[in-house]
């Protein structure tokens, strides 16, 4: 959660909220805000689990974090084993020897 906070900046955070809550309250706001934290990834797991549920077993396996639009931008971008574009489903036969391949005059 906090990959792009580093110490110094951890830092800063406590001693502005030690000025502006002052040494008292600034225990209790913290305990507040890691409550708060745990609370809010409650929630979060608890409404995925409902979702889950209400969408039945046969999406019992649905993994939501690969709904993420950066993932799959990602899995489209970079994933290689996957073909470039959709496969065809129409069936192509080769020609045989003298036969002339087909001509469409309105595409042209």
């Amino acid at each position: 959660m906090f990959d792009h906070l580093g110490w110094s900046e951890l830092i800063v955070l406590a001693i502005v909220g030690l000025i502006v809550l002052g040494p008292e309250r600034l225990p209790k706001a913290a305990s507040d805000a890691a409550k708060m934290l745990r609370q809010l990834r409650a929630m979060a797991r608890n409404a995925t689990a409902d979702l889950k549920a209400e969408l039945g077993p046969e999406m019992a396996d649905l993994d939501l974090a690969s709904l993420h639009p950066r993932r799959i931008m990602s899995d489209a971008f970079w994933d290689d084993d996957k073909p470039a574009t959709a496969p065809s489903t129409k069936a192509y036969t080769p020609l045989t020897a003298g036969e002339t391949p087909p001509y469409d005059l309105d595409a042209t």
